[in-house]
């Protein structure tokens, strides 16, 4: 069954992520089939812009949780080959060789937003939730992109402080969104610059966005990004006492009941 529907739109090629039911939270399995498609779309020349988009109630809560673990014996070296490959499937966008646009409602949470980050231009719907909760859970960032776009200030209050109550209008405020639209305007708005970039030059277009991303690259992008991702498979492979009970909590009693359990375990005010 797929979860990623695609359709053609004149020159525009969209890429719909399809698993409402589940806040279209994504699987490898998803990421492979984008792959699939955005390597057909990239040879394709009647493609000049890709638009991604999500079904139902939110563009997407981010990385499904539901993981069942590694092989004890090599259990890093497969938990570093999949970040790897998440890595490597949110880099897709930014080096896709034609612009992409996103067109973001509901959540966009976690990877999702990673993902969004990475795409040349990002429409918000009003009332659209963004946030980074990789913190509250133990996890790490995939794919350290955020301080490349918003500077080093508000990402280090998005990651650090692990919200994920970023409304629309703020992350418009900061350089995470271009534009915020209303709901019911969001996938038309896509879709219309989608087909004004359309009418530009292809050739001058692509090699305008290959441009863009090595004023980025040249400042050093490409190494902070490979150096956060060693960080995160460090985050993710390394256990502590605190660790392993919220995650027995996690998993018995839900997120709400973990963080609950974390927050008990600070000291208390005490009075003067």
């Amino acid at each position: 069954m797929s979860l990623i529907e695609y359709t053609r739109k004149g020159a525009v090629a969209c890429l719909k992520l399809d698993r409402p039911d589940k806040l279209n939270a994504i699987t490898r399995g998803m990421l492979d089939q984008i792959g699939t498609y955005l390597s057909a779309v990239e040879v394709d020349d009647a493609v000049r812009v890709v638009v991604l988009h999500g079904e139902g109630r939110a563009f997407s809560a981010g990385y499904d949780l539901d993981f069942e673990g590694y092989d004890d014996q090599d259990a890093e070296t497969q938990l570093r080959a999949d970040l790897r490959k998440d890595f490597d499937a949110v880099m897709r966008f930014w080096d896709f060789p034609k612009p992409v646009i996103c067109a973001v409602h509901g959540y966009c949470l976690g990877y999702a937003m990673e993902i969004a980050g990475a795409c040349d231009i990002v429409l918000a719907a009003e009332g659209c939730r963004f946030g980074a909760p990789e913190v509250r859970f133990g996890s790490g960032i995939i794919c350290m992109l955020l301080p490349w776009i918003v500077g080093q200030k508000h990402a280090r209050e998005l990651l650090l402080g692990g919200s994920d109550r970023v409304d629309a209008e703020r992350a418009a405020a900061i350089g995470l969104v271009n534009h915020v639209v209303p709901a019911d305007e969001l996938l038309d708005s896509a879709l219309a610059m989608a087909g004004e970039i359309a009418l530009n030059d292809p050739l001058s277009v692509g090699l305008t966005k290959k441009a863009l991303n090595l004023s980025a690259e040249s400042a050093g992008l490409r190494a902070a990004l490979e150096q956060a991702l060693e960080i995160d498979v460090e985050i993710e492979s390394t256990e502590t006492p605190e660790s392993v009970e919220f995650n027995r909590v996690l998993v018995e009693e839900g997120p709400k009941a973990a963080i609950a359990w974390r927050a008990a375990r600070l000291p208390k005010e005490t009075g003067s």
